[in-house]
């Protein structure tokens, strides 16, 4: 994706050179100890790093820039000064310790103001709006609330087995489906269609618009917000229309589920769900309050549907990849889910009896991750940290790929392996938690952990408790290489592979066949 036109650099570098000296005097008074600034790589004049600021896989660029200069990155582009912290330590003390100064968020006038993604409490400012946010969210999704939740995620699980006895080559699509499936009827109480589903078809466009820019900086206008005011006929500015394209769709995935919703309560049809119970604690609707209160509903139901309609999803793609890859590992799993299930298939209260299973879980989060940067946030005030200063505005990156590819705390981390999690046949907590970093950090840490957790877990424990998942074979019989590639964004999914999905057994394929009886049961 070119977004650096010539034009484009030339009227950015303009107006960069008016911010750059104006933050430069201010810096100055803010910074009286005279401390330096973060070690980094060298910049030029007025564009700092512009030229080498990293779009594509960045979390691979900052970890080789770990090595040369520390755990903490610091540059600026175009006035703007990004940090980015390569060690839990670091993220730690900035992000937790001193979190009233760390959960801001940067601006982000591509995502929140252009694409209209302001829907999305993780983009909000910190404040009080974005506090009613997650406080409404974490009600219906905190540990004693998801549990409600399960036998949804056991149905849409057993329907996945399903859909994949009867088309196992389309799993990818397979699995998008169960979890827009599943978070639809948590969210919404409907049921999506088996083809080209209007809402999901919306949520996965919007999310692809994410991932694209969703990292700060990878569209200039992030950047300098002036920008804003340039036309789409300008050159080097189609990222304007993209801008419009994602809008449109970020309206319908906002407001179609919501309204549709309020349509069949009005007849009597809506089915219990999260947006049933929000609209009707809404208060009436000649209340000078109704507007505000309508839509911090309708935005909590929208980044539920979108969130879990899509980002577990690439978790379970990769572990599908690593189980074509990883054999072994496989092997190990059916073993000790054949041993406590012992012919049936699992429920939520199997957890705790499946060791293995819940270090795979960990596994499957730490090895290919969804967000290997989160979202940035945001320093509010000037900070000295370690002997350095932080300025004003600083985009503060944790460096989360990094974090749990640590080769001095996962031994040959590129590799796909559920034992480094276990001691003794039980999990070893002296082993980092993968969740220190793949749920983003501090006061904005991703609240719907649990429930994504949850999916995770009756997906694998249902797939592995019937499946087989091999590489899949070319004319020859010979088994085609897998190579475990990412995209880049910031969502990023495994590229497209093929693999071979089949029943361990006949009488694993009469339970897969006879599972929609015991959903009824």
């Amino acid at each position: 994706m070119n977004i650096l036109s010539n034009s484009t650099i030339v009227y950015a570098s303009g107006l960069a050179l008016i911010l750059w000296l104006y933050g430069l005097i201010k810096e100055r008074r803010r910074n009286p100890n005279q401390l330096p600034l973060p070690p980094g790589p060298k910049g030029y004049p007025i564009i700092g790093n512009l030229l080498d600021f990293p779009r594509y896989k960045p979390w691979l660029v900052y970890d080789k820039w770990f090595k040369i200069y520390g755990d903490m990155v610091y540059f600026e582009v175009l006035g703007q000064p990004f940090l980015v912290l390569g060690n839990l330590e670091r993220t730690n003390d900035l992000f937790e310790k001193r979190s009233s100064n760390y959960s801001d968020r940067p601006r982000l006038p591509m995502v929140n103001e252009l694409m209209r993604m302001d829907y999305i409490f993780a983009f909000m400012p910190y404040g009080d709006w974005w506090r009613r946010h997650r406080r409404l969210f974490h009600e219906h999704f905190h540990p004693n609330t998801v549990q409600k939740y399960q036998n949804i995620q056991i149905n849409t699980a057993r329907a996945f087995l399903r859909r994949l006895l009867k088309s196992p080559d389309d799993f990818m699509h397979h699995i998008r489906h169960t979890f827009a499936a599943t978070i639809v009827k948590v969210a919404y109480g409907t049921e999506i269609e088996e083809e080209n589903d209007t809402f999901v078809a919306n949520a996965e466009t919007a999310l692809r618009g994410l991932a694209a820019a969703g990292n700060t900086g990878t569209f200039l206008v992030d950047l300098l917000p002036i920008m804003k005011s340039i036309p789409e006929w300008f050159p080097g500015a189609g990222w304007k229309k993209k801008a419009a394209r994602w809008r449109y769709i970020n309206g319908l995935v906002a407001n179609g589920p919501w309204g549709q919703v309020k349509e069949r309560m009005k007849t009597g049809t809506a089915e219990p769900c999260i947006a049933t119970t929000l609209i009707d604690r809404l208060p009436d609707e000649d209340a000078p309050n109704f507007a505000e209160e309508d839509m911090l509903s309708r935005n909590t139901c929208a980044v539920a549907f979108v969130a879990g309609a899509d980002t577990t999803v690439s978790t379970v793609q990769s572990f599908f990849m690593a189980m074509a890859l990883y054999p072994e590992a496989q092997k190990k799993a059916q073993a000790e889910l054949d041993e406590v299930l012992c012919g049936r298939l699992p429920e939520f209260n199997d957890k705790s009896n499946l060791p293995y299973i819940n270090a795979m879980l960990k596994e499957s989060l730490r090895w290919q991750m969804v967000t290997p940067l989160a979202v940035g946030h945001r320093c509010t005030n000037g900070d000295e940290y370690n002997g350095y200063y932080i300025p004003k505005g600083t985009i503060v990156i944790g460096g989360g790929w990094t974090i749990l590819h640590d080769p001095e705390v996962f031994k040959d981390p590129l590799t796909y392996n559920p034992d480094r999690y276990l001691k003794d046949g039980k999990i070893d907590k002296t082993v980092r938690d993968p969740g220190v970093a793949s749920f983003g950090f501090g006061r904005r840490i991703c609240p719907g952990k649990l429930f994504s957790e949850n999916s995770l877990f009756s997906i694998i424990t249902h797939v592995l408790s019937v499946y087989d998942i091999r590489p899949s074979l070319d004319k020859y019989g010979k088994e085609i290489e897998i190579k475990p590639e990412m995209t880049s964004g910031l969502l990023s999914y495994p590229e497209p592979f093929a693999c071979r999905i089949t029943p361990r057994s006949k009488k694993a394929e009469d339970l897969v066949n006879n599972s929609s009886l015991m959903d009824l049961l």
